[in-house]
């Protein structure tokens, strides 16, 4: 009878001590933040090969965790960074309105660690449960409106009403402050994004984003497209679910062919491929059950984490090839536009799309019939061309007051020296000719878009405490995006320099007038251009102000600041 009850003992310890996680999803509930990291809590006092480590404070205030997995129960940052095993970092909830990932991971982890012969000794897991805290904490039954359950979830932007999936490159939100300490910290060589799709309805249950094969160095975006997609494709078939790339359409309906997402450095996976990071991002479909998106997404998971191990060696030779490459590498494409001329076919599962008339406005609307499923080749559209390429100089030289663009690039692994002496160097700058610029606040800022530029040579005066910045290290293809103004989301784009568009000196017209007539006759080229234009230009002949202007500009009395991009450029 003591045995027994010995016996019972034991087992009422080990169910008490490595309980599973409750599985909300089951009744169509998420965990919300505070449940979900008392979960990832006993987790870790579960098991010693699990730790749950606080990374930064996000700007709720509150804290922002990542959970690893690490047979070895070494969990500092640096050493997991430069050993042997294959590091897959996977962040969920960056739109907490779409929170299959949360539930998911947190099944995952209780599976690896209860299940150890599903989980390799040769991989580093890291999960953050939850990144956007704020948005997290505003729970509410109906913020996606398109989307079948839970039954409550979190909103899509952060305490500071950001979306921090557009955040990575100008980090505005202290979220990603912490993120980017992680990232730069650990390394990673897979990235995945667990989302909710919009858009079509379709059979699948889950959809891919891959990173833009073309933006990958080339072995990188080579093996992606030969074998780890495929892989992963073929995992998936293998654990019961049919899988698509992200159906985004090329005009209303799927039928119309389909084209690969451009995840430029604002986004998550766009920013980890700066670094030569594989990136994923999991996108359930919307209209499924709640239950089936977090199986879904369970199911994703293991998958990446599967090839991630028996591919950990090659994935690891490849990234280090790339980093390597491109420290020599001299051109880089700075934008992109769909190649429509190049696409492949596609065998897609689908709904017949129709049209009927609205019950609200009178007019055709559309409308999918699951009744009518079919199976068909549509176009897919995954690759795309650099429309834009530029070569990069031995250095860039940036003055110290633009102190926000040099902490991020520190921030980022960036190496710099600072002058311990003022000096003077001959080096290339830039003009902004012309730019564009959004109408309305784009996630915090008035964003720039197709900016021209015009080079010259100038001598350029250098303070104690400026930095030079070679591009001969790691962090190349990170500072080309950000620092050269013409890429979709450098920080010129982002407004960390636009006290340069502003004037700051001006004239008198009735006193520059005089000195016009001067500077006219002391320089016939100034002065054949100037009839030049009134003969060519009607409406520049009729206007006094453009015509004092013209001539003001041409001479030494403009500020040759005025519109100089203040990142010198040394070759």
């Amino acid at each position: 009878m003591k045995h027994i009850f010995t016996l019972i003992s034991a087992l009422v310890f080990v169910s008490c001590c490595f309980a599973q996680p409750f599985e909300r999803f089951r009744q169509n509930q998420s965990y919300d933040h505070l449940s979900l990291i008392k979960e990832y809590q006993k987790l870790d006092e579960q098991f010693e090969e699990a730790k749950l480590i606080s990374i930064g404070k996000s700007d709720m205030g509150k804290d922002l965790h990542v959970f690893l997995i690490n047979a070895d129960k070494n969990f500092n940052f640096k050493e997991i960074s430069k050993g042997e095993k294959t590091v897959v970092l996977i962040n969920n909830a960056i739109h907490p309105g779409e929170p299959c990932g949360v539930d998911a991971s947190l099944k995952l982890s209780w599976q690896l660690l209860s299940e150890k012969s599903k989980w390799s000794k040769d991989l580093v897991i890291a999960i953050i449960p939850m990144y956007n805290v704020g948005g997290g904490l505003n729970r509410a039954c109906c913020s996606r409106a398109n989307q079948n359950g839970p039954e409550e979830a979190g909103f899509r932007g952060n305490a500071r009403n950001l979306d921090l999936n557009r955040d990575f490159i100008k980090a505005d939100a202290k979220n990603t402050w912490a993120f980017q300490s992680l990232y730069q910290a650990i390394d990673p060589d897979v990235f995945v994004d667990t989302h909710t799709s919009n858009g079509a309805d379709y059979p699948y249950i889950m959809t891919l984003i891959a990173t833009q094969h073309n933006k990958l160095h080339p072995m990188l975006g080579s093996y992606q497209k030969k074998y780890f997609e495929p892989g992963l494709y073929m995992k998936m078939n293998k654990k019961g679910y049919d899988l698509s790339p992200y159906v985004h359409t090329l005009n209303s309906v799927p039928d119309s062919g389909i084209f690969e997402y451009l995840e430029t450095p604002r986004y998550s996976t766009g920013y980890t491929a700066q670094f030569h990071s594989f990136g994923f991002v999991t996108e359930a479909h919307m209209l499924k059950s709640f239950e089936e998106r977090v199986l879904s997404n369970y199911h994703m998971l293991m998958s990446i984490l599967e090839f991630s191990a028996e591919n950990g060696s090659k994935i690891q030779m490849l990234r280090n090839a790339a980093r390597q490459n491109s420290n020599t590498q001299k051109l880089f494409p700075m934008q992109f536009e769909l190649d429509k001329s190049e696409s492949k076919e596609l065998n897609f599962k689908g709904y017949a799309a129709k049209y009927k008339k609205s019950e609200i406005t009178g007019e055709d609307r559309l409308y999918y019939e699951p009744s009518e499923p079919y199976e068909k080749k549509i176009p897919f559209y995954d690759t795309y061309k650099a429309k834009k390429e530029i070569y990069t100089p031995y250095a860039y030289i940036i003055p110290q007051v633009w102190s926000e663009v040099i902490k991020r690039l520190k921030h980022n692994g960036v190496q710099y020296f600072e002058f311990r002496s003022d000096t003077s160097f001959m080096a290339e700058v830039y003009y902004i000719e012309d730019y564009k610029t959004v109408k309305r606040p784009y996630e915090g800022h008035y964003l720039h878009y197709d900016v021209n530029l015009r080079k010259d040579t100038q001598l350029v005066k250098v303070y104690t405490g400026d930095i030079l910045i070679p591009t001969y290290q790691n962090r190349k293809r990170f500072m080309v995006e950000v620092l050269e103004p013409e890429a979709a989301d450098s920080y010129f784009a982002w407004n960390f320099f636009d006290e340069i568009l502003q004037q700051k000196e001006w004239y008198s017209a009735y006193v520059f007038e005089d000195r016009a007539v001067e500077l006219l006759a002391k320089d016939p080229k100034l002065k054949a251009d100037f009839e030049a234009k009134k003969k060519e230009d009607p409406d520049f002949a009729k206007d006094v102000r453009a015509q004092l202007s013209y001539i003001y500009k041409r001479s030494s009395y403009y500020e040759n600041s005025h519109l100089r991009y203040p990142v010198y450029r040394m070759h």
